[in-house]
């Protein structure tokens, strides 16, 4: 029993927005991640970093959220910032149940736990790179609110470590939200796995230690299409 992350996965099964346009790693990215879940067994978790599907609205998504459903071992969801298709936890979970989705789950203001490890994370904001609209400000410090809802979840279930996902960095070449570093560093977080960077922003990419803290990016296209392990049990 292992557990994985990847983020950006972009589908559009129903939709005519397929990432094939920008060549290169993406050609055949459908086929790519059939294959990158390959190796993934049943009792296996995956977190998925967002960005999961380019639909408007859940019937938009459903074939794609279908095909996710379809790939072998469980999934850990959380919010990208093209899931538009994304509501509430309620009538997502009933939209799911509706329409036989059974091995995906929502991380949401609360945190999952796998063997002694919390797993925390929201999509996260980078509203300290524009500060120009209030609009990014509210979101922004809802975002810090999610963040702190689900890190506060994890710490009360005693667990051995808290790792962090978000679908946009907190930081990278050039930039840095210390706001969210500082929360990271207040639950104890030593690992936090983030997505969103594609094409030649990977070269703008952190991944090393920060201030305690191992930050990794698993972007698909960064990665090969193929989950990242992060540890056993």
């Amino acid at each position: 029993m292992s557990l994985f992350v990847i983020g950006d996965l972009h589908l559009s099964l129903s939709v005519n927005k397929p990432m094939d346009v920008f060549g290169g790693a993406w050609e055949n990215y459908v086929e790519k991640i059939k294959d990158g879940f390959a190796d993934i067994k049943s009792d296996d978790t995956v977190i998925l970093a967002g960005d999961l599907s380019w639909g408007l609205n859940f019937e938009e998504s459903k074939e794609d959220l279908l095909f996710i459903d379809r790939l072998p071992g469980k999934k850990i969801i959380i919010k990208g910032n093209h899931d538009y298709w994304w509501a509430t936890i309620g009538k997502m979970e009933r939209l799911f149940a509706e329409t036989g989705i059974s091995t995906i789950k929502i991380l949401h203001n609360t945190s999952f736990l796998y063997g002694n490890t919390a797993l925390c994370g929201t999509r996260g904001w980078f509203y300290e790179e524009d500060k120009t609209s209030g609009n990014d400000e509210k979101i922004f410090m809802r975002e810090m609110g999610r963040l702190r809802a689900s890190l506060t979840h994890g710490a009360a279930c005693n667990a051995d470590e808290i790792i962090c996902f978000l679908h946009y960095p907190p930081l990278y070449e050039g930039y840095r939200c210390d706001k969210i570093v500082d929360m990271l560093n207040e639950f104890g977080v030593k690992r936090c796995y983030y997505a969103h960077l594609h094409g030649r922003t990977h070269e703008r990419a952190i991944e090393r230690m920060y201030r305690g803290i191992e930050y990794t990016l698993v972007s698909a296209d960064h990665v090969g299409f193929k989950p990242v392990m992060i540890t056993a049990i």
